[in-house]
């Protein structure tokens, strides 16, 4: 099946709302979970239908919201086998953040989570975006194509490697799918920075030397050429000017990243194989510039 394309002008309204939309989920994790190391606890999780959150453990029942890239709908399922539908087509965030609210307060269950987006420069608050927002269900369904064919390539790159590795999951805050490799080393502290993202999370995210690759499709903050990328924290030198494949990939001074435009891959004769080279040549400088222990961190992909 041929991977769908993606146009990061057109596609961003749509983008955008699903990109708050997450927000909306994985704060209500934040609000009502544990926290873990490298706050994996609060990022959704590629499912058939989209992306999910972790079930929530409320007072009366636990649950959990989906962001259905085919319903076009917050989905809730509760843990008494009831199931709610919210549309995204509610015409502003505001109408989106009220309804998903009454919608978990109908199934008593809690609703309450922090209204400020972040990593957003100058996010307005949930209840007061009302400005008219437009969802385009192709450009969702495209997109939800796109991580189809996306996500067994992360999956497969991940499990070549046996130290600590995140899981193939999408972070909300910046609305990118990710897969983050460890060397085993503790990092320096991390500068901080990120808009709307509180410093503490930053450094406890960045408290261990990492190689990190994802996809990032544009987002409710701009409207971009959809990306793939990789970057190493701390950055070892030599690290930008090392040789990478495929021949359209880049190092982006401005992002301080290897990126790889989605087109690149989508319109090459072996998508997979075009998006595996990039993985794999980018990790592969960032660890022997960072003399990480190759040998003893990586191994071959097997069938249980």
């Amino acid at each position: 099946m041929q991977w769908p394309k993606l146009d990061g002008v057109h596609d961003q309204p749509t983008f955008a709302v699903l990109h708050l939309a997450s927000q909306m989920l994985g704060k209500l994790r934040v609000a009502h979970s544990t926290w873990i190391n490298h706050g994996w606890n609060v990022t959704l999780h590629p499912v058939a239908e989209g992306l999910t959150i972790e079930p929530i453990a409320a007072d009366t029942m636990s649950f959990a919201l989906t962001l259905d890239l085919c319903r076009h709908a917050i989905v809730l399922s509760s843990g008494d086998g009831e199931r709610d539908v919210l549309p995204l087509d509610l015409g502003s965030i505001a109408a989106l953040n009220k309804n998903l609210k009454e919608m978990l307060e109908a199934h008593g269950l809690p609703s309450d989570f922090n209204g400020v987006p972040n990593e957003i420069g100058g996010a307005v608050p949930f209840a007061d975006d009302v400005a008219p927002r437009l969802y385009d269900p192709d450009a969702a369904e495209r997109l939800h194509g796109a991580l189809e064919h996306i996500v067994p390539v992360f999956d497969r790159f991940r499990a070549g490697f046996a130290g600590k590795c995140s899981p193939v999951h999408f972070f909300w805050g910046s609305f990118d799918l990710a897969v983050t490799r460890f060397s085993g080393r503790a990092a320096p502290e991390h500068p901080g920075g990120v808009p709307g993202l509180p410093d503490r999370i930053t450094r406890e995210a960045y408290s261990h030397e990492v190689s990190s690759a994802g996809f990032w499709p544009g987002s409710a903050a701009m409207a971009a050429e959809p990306i793939f990328y990789s970057y190493a924290y701390p950055e070892p030198t030599g690290f930008r000017t090392a040789a990478v494949k495929p021949e359209a990939a880049r190092f982006d001074e401005s992002l301080g990243e290897f990126v790889l435009p989605y087109e690149a891959v989508r319109s090459s004769a072996n998508p997979a194989a075009t998006l595996t080279a990039f993985l794999e040549s980018t990790y592969g400088a960032a660890a022997d510039l960072g003399h990480w222990d190759r040998a003893a961190l990586e191994r071959e992909p097997v069938a249980p």
